[in-house]
């Protein structure tokens, strides 16, 4: 009866998840609006040297976030201004700071971008070497008589971890 009971509930539970579901559409491409292949170019240029800030591992160039998809087309629109790729760069960092750099400056702000992942390193080898250091200073306590004769006989296994023999 409670197997039954508990089958119709999870019919039950998974009708009513398939009844919710929605089929989820992708983000529009951007496709830029000026036709001249050079100015193409300079938009996927300058999209792969930013970083989309919501996926944060993609540029927005491989992004399909609707914040990517924005910072796109402003380069688009900043492009058919007439902007240099340096004044597109240097507004983006403007307005969102050195993270949307992939490869920010080397500058106090972002010393522990670079400095970081060596620091850790470095201070993970130490304790490392710290922790082997203090082992090997540890002095073995050496087994009393009943200790050894109960050792030898689990290996031999003439009795069990209980002591049952």
């Amino acid at each position: 009866m409670i197997r039954k009971f508990l089958l119709a509930l999870m019919l039950v539970v998974s009708a009513a998840s398939c009844v919710f579901a929605q089929q989820s559409t992708p983000a529009p491409d951007v496709k830029p609006t000026i036709l001249d292949p050079v100015a193409n170019k300079r938009v996927a240029e300058i999209s792969s040297q930013l970083r989309c800030l919501v996926c944060q591992n993609q540029s927005i160039a491989d992004s399909n976030a609707e914040l990517a998809m924005d910072l796109k087309k402003q380069v688009v629109k900043q492009i058919a201004e007439g902007k240099s790729n340096q004044q597109i760069i240097d507004f983006m960092v403007d307005r969102y700071g050195d993270f949307v750099l992939y490869n920010p400056p080397f500058k106090l702000s972002t010393l522990l971008l670079w400095v970081g992942p060596a620091l850790f390193f470095v201070l993970a080898l130490a304790a490392l070497f710290w922790t082997l250091a203090k082992r090997k200073k540890q002095k073995a306590v050496p087994l009393t008589e009943e200790q050894r004769k109960r050792a030898e006989a689990l290996l031999k296994g003439q009795i069990n971890q209980k002591g049952d023999h």
